[in-house]
């Protein structure tokens, strides 16, 4: 239970103007932050807010015309004690009685009346609400940034059932964040899958971590996906009907692939057949770009790995390194991941249940018996806006149907704006860190709709780590510092002037060793 309010301590102020029940003004005894919270006493039955605008004004600065004035002002504002104004408008988030582990957010149907008190909350009451003890299935993820004494959890639960969006400006924090999350996953035994653009994880130093090194399997690839690989350009009609001739089951399946492959072509090269005859010359460029293909991407296209979702561990955090491909390839590597996480996850799920129909023909064994949670780094180049993709459209629709089958969903990006509306706006979580532009802040209220206007004007003024955290991982909204993760060694700016400094220490050094030896050699001559 709340640990209840102490009603007689001294109002820190008054509610004034206008009333709503989910917004009020108040005027009090001090400047009040933007994200600290306040309890409004309403007819005994207390009420949590949270301050998401906060004022300033002086009587004696009012209507100054020069310098001269402003100058003059300064005196008579420190005479007069009634001349500044502290002016806040608080968000009613709801009653404390019904906050108190569950995050029951009901709020009063009747606004509180101009002249409420408003009180400064205790410690222990934010603690009830924040701290959550040891519940189950809620981890800490730092503290309130206006009451570093008070821990923050989410819950663990609400972000693979919801999915989560964490979005900053470069450098603000999203990698450590991220890094957080699965090492507090790791701790529950959790399987994480972290597409990482920018090798920004490959050197996190966590427990049951799993490093991949992206690779391509060819023949598990339909044909379009084989000419991204490849690079063929879609406007290519004539490359990319070759292939689609070429690429046959036979090829697939065949025990050397390349030569296969290659053989199918040369099958179209040396045809009489009137209609090949006219692709000969496009058979010939893409025989040019398959070779190309093999020797440069040698150690990405594999066509004897198996299947690449066998390399993804069960209980582990696992770290896909797709930082050597280009982006077509990504984007097609993704999309393979993305539609065989889903459906792998679905026919556990329903065999689990007892729901595989005879229509229906899952697989023998399902390799992953537990929920897996995905996180997309960079993810407004996999689900960008204004064109359609293959990892867009699987990524789409595991923000649509992944919680029914337990495959979570975390998109990271510091360009919101560029992020497809529909998929963001299916997280059902979201961690919003220091962000300036304000297409990205449109974007950001448009897909976290309980997220109101004043809290997205702070996102400029965060500072690193700092983040507002709204929806279901929460128990209420809140302005916190995430806890910095020791173990992620890389992610941070690194200085150039250290690194030329030491670079130039080396040089000296290896120079003075070398006339040593110069030195010494002309000794023992």
């Amino acid at each position: 239970m709340v640990t209840p309010h102490d009603n007689t301590s001294a109002p820190l102020g008054y509610i004034t103007e206008e009333s709503k029940p989910s917004l009020v003004t108040a005027i009090t005894s001090r400047p009040v932050a933007v994200g600290e919270y306040l309890v409004i006493n309403n007819n005994k039955r207390n009420i949590l807010g949270l301050v998401e605008k906060s004022m300033v004004s002086s009587s004696a600065f009012t209507n100054i015309q020069n310098f001269d004035e402003a100058a003059e002002s300064i005196d008579i504002a420190q005479i007069n004690k009634r001349d500044k104004t502290f002016t806040a408008t608080i968000r009613l988030l709801g009653f404390l009685d019904t906050l108190h582990h569950h995050g029951n957010l009901i709020t009063p149907s009747i606004p509180p009346l101009p002249g409420t008190p408003v009180l400064e909350p205790n410690s222990a009451e934010l603690n009830d609400i924040f701290g959550m003890d040891s519940a189950q299935g809620w981890a800490t993820i730092g503290s309130l940034l206006r009451n570093k004494q008070v821990p923050v959890k989410i819950n663990l639960d609400k972000i693979v059932s919801r999915h989560l969006g964490i979005l900053a400006m470069t450098g603000m924090g999203k990698s450590n964040l991220v890094s957080l999350i699965v090492k507090q996953i790791g701790q529950v035994h959790g399987t994480t899958i972290i597409f990482d653009y920018h090798s920004d994880y490959t050197t996190l130093n966590i427990p049951q971590t799993n490093t991949i090194a992206a690779k391509i399997n060819p023949r598990l690839l339909d044909t379009d996906q084989l000419a991204d690989v490849l690079e063929i350009r879609h406007n290519a009609s004539a490359q990319q009907q070759v292939l689609r001739k070429a690429f046959t089951k036979r090829v697939r399946e065949s025990s050397n692939f390349w030569n296969s492959l290659h053989k199918e072509i040369d099958s179209i090269i040396n045809s009489d057949e009137r209609q090949l005859k006219e692709i000969r010359g496009s058979a010939y460029r893409v025989q040019d770009i398959i070779k190309e293909s093999q020797k440069r991407f040698d150690d990405i296209l594999d066509p004897g790995m198996g299947d690449p979702l066998n390399f993804i561990k069960e209980g582990k955090t696992n770290i896909l390194n797709i930082s050597e491909l280009s982006e077509k390839q990504a984007n097609v590597a993704l999309a393979f991941y993305m539609q065989q996480l889903l459906l792998d996850r679905k026919y556990a799920s329903l065999a689990k249940h007892g729901s595989v129909g005879t229509s229906t023909k899952p697989p023998k064994t399902f390799r992953f018996q537990a929920p897996v949670f995905v996180i997309l780094e960079e993810a407004h180049v996999f689900i960008p806006k204004d064109h359609d993709t293959a990892a867009k459209y699987w990524t789409a629709k595991i923000a649509r149907e992944g919680r029914k089958f337990g495959v979570g969903l975390c998109v990271v990006s510091q360009r919101p704006r560029s992020i497809d509306l529909d998929v963001l706006s299916q997280m059902g979580s979201f961690a919003i860190m220091k962000i300036i532009q304000e297409d990205d802040q449109r974007q950001i209220a448009a897909a976290a709709e309980s997220t109101s206007r004043d809290l997205i004007l702070q996102l400029g003024s965060l500072n690193v780590g700092d983040a507002i955290l709204v929806g279901q991982w929460v128990n209420l909204p809140s302005l916190v510092h995430i806890t910095q993760v020791k173990e992620k060694v890389m992610g941070a700016d690194q200085s150039a002037v250290d690194a030329w400094m030491s670079a130039k220490k080396m040089g000296n050094t290896g120079i003075e060793s070398t006339q040593q030896l110069i030195r010494h050699d002309l000794l023992l001559k």
